[in-house]
């Protein structure tokens, strides 16, 4: 069992969402969240004066997979989410040790679905 997590542009989350969707993926939680990677925010000009945000808008993408579904989601969420520009995003696999659902009490792969 894996844990995939994303953070992506917030404008690509409908692209993400709909080639997950294609690969029948369908288990995901979703949340808005501020960071900012290598291009360290973005610098604007208020009122003649240069000010930098370091935090920039983002999407985190958060899903529990079972093996056989770990590069059907990483091939959808780059598919979706990649515009050739810096600031796409990054894409983070994690062991995960333990799924419990909480309805039947089922663990591991089944509790994931």
């Amino acid at each position: 069992m894996k844990l995939i997590v994303a953070i992506i542009q917030p404008h690509k989350l409908e692209d993400v969402l709909q080639e997950l969707d294609k690969k029948e993926i369908y288990l995901k939680t979703v949340s808005n969240v501020l960071g900012c990677g290598r291009q360290k925010g973005a610098t604007e000009v208020y009122r003649g004066r240069k000010e930098t945000g370091n935090l920039l808008k983002k999407v985190r993408l958060e899903i529990a997979v079972n093996e056989a579904f770990v590069e059907p989601t990483i091939s959808a969420i780059v598919k979706g989410a990649k515009t050739g520009k810096i600031g796409d995003g990054k894409i983070f696999v994690i062991d995960l040790n333990q799924c419990v659902r909480i309805r039947t009490g089922e663990r591991g792969n089944e509790a994931i679905g």
